[in-house]
This record gives structure tokens, C-alpha cells and sequence, in this order.
């Protein structure tokens, strides 16, 4: 398969979608120093293992600030930022927009390391007037072009979902399990925090499913929460996969750098589905993106997109990919 003179995959099958949101499908969370600095070297260790930045590291002020040290955690958080290695993806989660430290957080981290940063999260959003109050500090501390991740941790939060996600600055919803099942005063029992019950009592699952559906709704993504039995490998993993492909997240939450490659793994196509993908985007190619058939299965525009995506999700989790769909993701400026 040839492509030096062909349209990009991407140009021809994304179309309106072209503008969606693409993020590494882990976002590591952590907020005690020691933690976030080892944090932030394996982030640099693994991108130096899958040749690209596969998980973001978002450092914690919300639950990492010690009360009554909010500005000095703020100065300690812009610190590392600043001096992460090159080309790493670093957020940060500040405190809620109602808190009395949340401008100063703004205005020291954003104001500082805002260039440096991949992302802001904002915790405990209940509407889209907290958003706009969160990019409103954002342009004040000079960063207006930095993005909004949001957490949804509340029904109410949940009714507003898509309003949050239609607005531009927000490219990324999350849910936030625990705060959400203590927001309905016991009416959720606390099995519905751990693995088994958020993904089987029907008000989890509800707002599980009105999150995801909103950020696609806008070309968000959707970040599911965490997985707090970090000692359980198997089931994060089965979390992991749950959120992937039965509940529609393209992002998940670690807390534990032992959850990291599980994450990246469920989240990643297998091998089959790689293979799959990448002889019907060649068999398309080939046709300039007429329909085709493939094992017996007539494919067009509409499933091309699907099988693009998929390769695109393969290149980010750090997937080998056959050589005929290496070319596809080179950099412009390796080809010249």
C-alpha cells in the first residue's frame, strides 16, 4: 500500500468529526510530592518505552493540598509542571470553583505554567455557569487557550451534562463515583462505590451513561472514574474493559501507578481487531474510498470511520501496527 499521494484517512472519513477530541486513554492522578514526582517519571520512562506520551499525569490540588497550604501546594504543583520532561502531557485538578483558594490556584498555576499544561481539571462542576466561571479565571490568569477537563459528581451535575459538554473551552467530562453515590444521602448503598455495584445499580449506570453520551453528543471525551480496589488487578481490568465496551469511555482514571497498563491494555484494540482495521482502511484506500467488500461484508464510508478510529486508538496506546498502517502515522515533517 502506497500513500505518499493520497488524502489522509483522517481527512477523508472524519469529516465533522474531524474536530473531535483526542486524548491518552489514562489520566494519572496524584497529590502528595514524592507521589506526583515519581509520577511524572514514569510518565517520562513510558514514553520513552512506546515512543510516545501515553498517559496523562494530572497533579491533585483538590485532595493533595493540605488545608491551610493551598498556596504553597499551588507554588509546589506549578514547580513540577514547569519542570517536567519534554513533550509530556501534564494537567492539573484545582479546587472547586466555590472554594476560596480556587483563584489563587488559577492564578499561580495557569499564570505561570499555563503554556506548559495539557489541561485544567475543574472538580464538583454542578452547571455551565461553573464553567464559564472556570475559563473566566483562565482568561484572567492569561490562559485563555487552555483546556477545561470537568467532573460530574452530583445529579444534578448529571442533568446539566450536556449543556457543560456543548460549551468550547471543555474537552474532556469525568465522573466522580464516590462523591456522586454520597451526594443521594444513603439512598445508594456503598457497594455502589466499589467495582462490582457501579456498574449494576441503575442510578450509576444511569449517569455513567448520560456522561458518555453527552461528550460524544460534542466531541468530548469521556473519562470514566476511578477504581478505588487498586490492589485487585483483575478487577481494574475488568473495570477497565466494562467502561470501554459496554459503557462508551475512551479515557479512564488511575490513582495507582499499578493501574496504568491495565487501563492502556483494555483500552486498546487486540491484535485481531488491528489486523482487521488496517485491511479494510487499505482496501478502501486502494478503491479512493468507494465501498468494498471484505470477507463477505460490504464496507463504506460510515465503517471505514469506525476502523480508522480504531487504528488511531491503536497508535495511541502504544499498539504495534502492521507496517502498511505505519505510514499513516508518521509525522508530515519525517516524510519530507
Amino acid at each position: 500500500m502506497t500513500t505518499s499521494h493520497r488524502a489522509h484517512p483522517a481527512e477523508v472519513l472524519l469529516g465533522a468529526q474531524a474536530g473531535a477530541v483526542s486524548l491518552p486513554v489514562c489520566d494519572h492522578y496524584s497529590g502528595v510530592e514524592v507521589r506526583m514526582r515519581k509520577s511524572l517519571a514514569l510518565q517520562a520512562e513510558m514514553a520513552e518505552e512506546f515512543g510516545a506520551c501515553v498517559f496523562d499525569v494530572t497533579l491533585d490540588c483538590e485532595d493533595g493540598a493540605p488545608v491551610g497550604g493551598e498556596a504553597e501546594h499551588a507554588q509546589l504543583v506549578t514547580e513540577l509542571a514547569l519542570a517536567a520532561a519534554p513533550g509530556m502531557r501534564i494537567g492539573v485538578r484545582v479546587h472547586p470553583v466555590d472554594h476560596a483558594a480556587f483563584d489563587a490556584d488559577v492564578a499561580t498555576i495557569a499564570g505561570r505554567a499555563g503554556a506548559r499544561l495539557s489541561h485544567l481539571m475543574v472538580p464538583k462542576v454542578e452547571r455551565l455557569g461553573d464553567v464559564a466561571r472556570a475559563a473566566a479565571a483562565l482568561d484572567a490568569a492569561g490562559a485563555p487557550d487552555l483546556p477545561l477537563h470537568v467532573l460530574i459528581e452530583s445529579p444534578l451535575a448529571v442533568r446539566h451534562a450536556f449543556d457543560i459538554a456543548a460549551h468550547p473551552r471543555v474537552q474532556s467530562l469525568s465522573f466522580g463515583l464516590m462523591d456522586f453515590v454520597s451526594a443521594h444521602a444513603g439512598a445508594i448503598p456503598s457497594d455502589g462505590m466499589g467495582v462490582a455495584g457501579q456498574f449494576s445499580h441503575p442510578l450509576v449506570v444511569r449517569a455513567k451513561l448520560e456522561i458518555a453520551s453527552a461528550a460524544h453528543a460534542f466531541g468530548k471525551v469521556p473519562s470514566h472514574c476511578v477504581v478505588t480496589e487498586f490492589g485487585d488487578a483483575q478487577a481494574l481490568r475488568t473495570a477497565a474493559r466494562r467502561a470501554s465496551r459496554e459503557f462508551g469511555y475512551t479515557r479512564m482514571w488511575s490513582i495507582h501507578p499499578n493501574q496504568i497498563r491495565p487501563i492502556l491494555e483494555a483500552f486498546a484494540p487486540d491484535e485481531e481487531q488491528i489486523h482487521i482495521a488496517t485491511k479494510i482502511i487499505a482496501a478502501a484506500a486502494d478503491a479512493d474510498w468507494a465501498p468494498v467488500q471484505f470477507d463477505g461484508t460490504l464496507h463504506d464510508r460510515a465503517s471505514y470511520r469506525h476502523f480508522w478510529q480504531v487504528l488511531a486508538r491503536a497508535h495511541a496506546t502504544g499498539r504495534a501496527l502492521p507496517s502498511e498502517a505505519q505510514a499513516w502515522f508518521v509525522p508530515a515533517a519525517a516524510e519530507n
